[in-house]
């Protein structure tokens, strides 16, 4: 378990920070930017959470708890040896979710149109949720190009943008109060 007694280390004041192997890096790597990414998608669940109860919320601290788990995936490049084992994102996790996405898909109205994010003040954050996944997404490939990745982490976030989408249907009174795009409705 993490122990943490300071806040401030004063390591990063020169704008590097250390990875979880401890090799020090630009603030700005493309590792960094993707981690960091995932955390933003976090801060966003935890704003959601403040409008679910029940299975929502629930689900919604697990996957929080998750992501701090891909953060930290993502954190210890494969190639480095750290003190003790990294935790990585496995096949299973990526499975969960794909159960979880088909048992809230199935009990949604049919999608007519395209959804503009809003609807529930939990549904519009988990729309703001899912667009922050997509483009952490878009890091964990841009990273995947230079170093090598764990591929489960990259499939996990591709999920978890796709649950948070139906999560938000789901929150939407069952699809039944989303905001539907009307292509040219405002000409």
């Amino acid at each position: 378990m993490v122990k943490l007694t300071k806040i401030y280390t004063r390591g990063g004041d020169k704008g590097k920070t250390s990875l979880g192997g401890g090799t020090r890096v630009q603030k700005h790597d493309p590792r960094v930017a993707a981690y960091g990414t995932v955390d933003e998608t976090n801060a966003i669940l935890g704003m959601a959470r403040l409008h679910c109860e029940g299975a929502a919320d629930d689900l919604l601290a697990r996957l929080q708890n998750e992501l701090f788990d891909l953060g930290a995936d993502l954190c210890t490049p494969e190639v480095e040896s750290p003190k003790y084992p990294p935790l990585r994102i496995t096949p299973e996790q990526v499975t969960r979710l794909e159960q979880d996405i088909d048992l809230i898909n199935q009990d949604l109205e049919p999608l007519t149109s395209f959804i503009l994010p809003g609807g529930t003040a939990a549904a519009a954050y988990l729309h703001l949720a899912r667009t922050v996944a997509r483009r952490a997404e878009r890091e964990i490939t841009t990273l995947a190009e230079e170093d090598a990745i764990n591929p489960a982490a990259l499939h996990y976030v591709n999920r978890l943008s796709d649950l948070l989408f139906v999560l938000a249907r789901q929150l939407n009174d069952g699809g039944k109060a989303d905001v539907l795009w009307v292509p040219g409705g405002t000409r």
